[in-house]
């Protein structure tokens, strides 16, 4: 699943480390998405969206 993390995450300027820290999981963790190597579960794909204050549809695409 395609995704815009890395995109939202250098508009609001903030790091891996940092991003990992608010939604409580592993640096490689957002590597991982970032690279699309890993797909979130559900529940972290709304905690990514949720942070960021977009739809999961803006932040996610599942059309590969």
């Amino acid at each position: 699943m395609k995704n815009k993390l890395k995109v939202f995450r250098a508009i609001k300027e903030i790091t891996q480390e940092d991003l990992a820290r608010e939604l409580e999981v592993t640096r490689q963790t957002i590597i991982s998405i970032e690279k699309n190597k890993y797909d979130p579960s559900l529940k972290l794909a709304f905690k990514i969206a949720k942070y960021f204050e977009v739809n999961i549809e803006d932040m996610f695409d599942n059309e590969s």
